[in-house]
């Protein structure tokens, strides 16, 4: 990776007439933004369908897209949807997302375009479930969740479906077809406007980078149809589960509750599941940021049950056994290691041997000069961000600072005030020695903490924000260039773009 510069912005954070971002004009309207702002990468969040609290950490598929990402004008278009129930779809421009109402609103529009889907489409999503095997499990996990009124997998009265045994998996396939295929159109709907959105943004120099969490939620088609790959007792209930102790976020530590993986078992087939969920993501995303990358090095294990994360432990996790396999396998994918957290020497080395490059966090870096994240003690080989999703907004940050970390700040940086002090990160950042530098998208528009995607261990309230129409304005965009191109790192098209094929996501 060359010396760069890009924004992290929700896909769900864009602005739209339909109450959430999609994947359509204003997913090419930002994009076009970040080419006049001289940035050679959008980053994005996971891109699965939102679980527990909203979150696209939680989610029920590893392979899934979010359905609410799905662009209804350009349904529309197919001749799917009318005006007129376009227009019931409005909702007011808002800089929050309203789940409570999506919900309720936005599965019976997808039906009511399913309900008029003709023999080309049909046979499109048919091609579609013969090219990507996931979509038919993933479809039939919907199907029967819906059935047995939303119970979670292991809950479903029907043993041998809840055991994923063939017989029963071919029986209610048949008995639930027309609703597996209303969730396999769904998702072919999905990968086609991403396909085209993703061609659209390679096309204009910028590449996409996405997340893949290090962790699937116990109640997903994941574990359901494939339960041989994670740690579960005979009744599929894990009796360890993920986490990471206290830390900077939490005094409790978090306690994720996702099950752990058998990664005794994953190693023995070559990490066929990894591959697969790699192969996956790099069809979406140009570079992969792993996300709790210290967990490949070891991870904390929670007893099942615990009321907090501070009862976990430490175990080994896959190391280099599973990070040589999906560098040599993609080659062709870059990916960026999130080594936050607690680190140890291990984790370091890890790091160093992958050859990826680790994260450097500006919010995380006045305590003292011999703080890691200050850039005068930066490698070349880092990706340096004022703050991630889960941190506050650069002018929360300094506003919730503790009185000897504001001081700090403002003598390193050589500036005062609110607003001079996130200038001040944002010119840090942009003049460090790290490959790329990232920004949120907050940063740039001085936004408070009103404006924070995530609190981690707050479970509610979080990946809400959205931008409001015109704040992405050409006055933004020159301002950002002008910063970028001071600091070298302006419009340069990253290299593997040149040579991306027209299926770089399949439909």
């Amino acid at each position: 990776m060359k010396r760069s510069a890009g924004i992290l912005l929700p896909m769900f954070s864009l602005p739209s007439k339909y109450g959430i971002g999609s994947l359509g004009k204003e997913a090419r309207t930002f994009a076009e933004f970040l080419r006049q702002a001289g940035q050679s990468w959008w980053q994005i969040l996971p891109a699965g369908p939102a679980g527990a609290g909203d979150s696209p950490y939680a989610s029920e598929s590893t392979f899934a897209g979010n359905p609410y990402f799905i662009d209804l004008d350009l349904l529309a278009e197919q001749g799917l949807l009318t005006e007129e129930e376009l227009s019931a779809a409005e909702v007011p421009p808002s800089d929050k997302v309203d789940y409570a109402a999506l919900k309720q609103s936005r599965e019976p529009l997808l039906r009511k375009a399913f309900s008029r889907v003709g023999g080309e489409t049909a046979e499109a999503a048919r091609a579609f479930a013969d090219q990507n095997p996931w979509v038919r499990e993933y479809a039939l996990y919907r199907a029967a969740k819906r059935y047995f009124h939303d119970a979670a997998w292991f809950d479903w009265p029907d043993e041998g479906l809840r055991r994923h045994e063939p017989e029963a998996v071919e029986r209610w396939r048949v008995e639930l077809a027309e609703e597996v295929a209303f969730h396999i159109c769904v998702q072919h709907w999905f990968f086609s406007q991403w396909a085209a959105m993703k061609t659209c943004v390679n096309d204009l120099g910028l590449g996409l980078i996405g997340d893949l969490p290090i962790y699937v939620s116990l109640d997903s088609a994941d574990v359901w149809s494939e339960r041989r790959e994670f740690l579960l007792d005979e009744d599929g209930k894990p009796q360890k589960v993920a986490g990471v102790p206290p830390d900077y976020f939490s005094e409790d530590g978090q306690l994720w509750g996702n099950p752990l993986y058998n990664w005794e078992a994953q190693k023995a087939n070559g990490f066929g599941w990894w591959i697969r969920r790699v192969e996956g993501a790099s069809r979406l995303f140009d570079v992969i940021r792993i996300d709790h990358f210290r967990g490949l090095e070891s991870y904390w294990a929670v007893p099942a049950g615990a009321e907090t994360a501070k009862e976990g432990s430490w175990e080994k996790g896959p190391g280099m056994d599973l990070l040589r396999v999906l560098t040599s396998w993609f080659q062709n994918t870059d990916y960026i290691a999130e080594d936050l957290g607690i680190l140890t020497d291990g984790v370091h080395q890890l790091r160093e041997e992958s050859g990826l490059p680790g994260m450097k966090v500006l919010e995380f870096a006045f305590s003292g000069p011999d703080n890691a994240y200050l850039p005068h003690n930066y490698q070349p080989h880092c990706v340096c961000y004022t703050g991630t999703h889960d941190n506050d907004t650069a002018a929360g940050w300094y506003a919730s600072a503790a009185p000897e970390e504001r001081a700090f700040a403002e003598r390193y940086l050589g500036v005062s005030g609110p607003e001079e002090v996130r200038k001040a990160l944002l010119r840090a950042g942009q003049g460090s020695v790290a490959e790329l530098f990232v920004a949120q998208m907050q940063d740039y528009l001085a936004l408070d903490s009103g404006s924070r995607v995530n609190v981690p261990g707050v479970g509610s309230g979080n990946w809400r924000w959205r931008l409001l129409p015109g704040q992405a304005s050409p006055e933004l965009a020159e301002e950002i260039r002008l910063l970028t191109s001071l600091y070298g790192r302006c419009g340069w098209r990253p290299e593997k773009l040149e040579e991306r094929s027209d299926e770089s996501v399949k439909t």
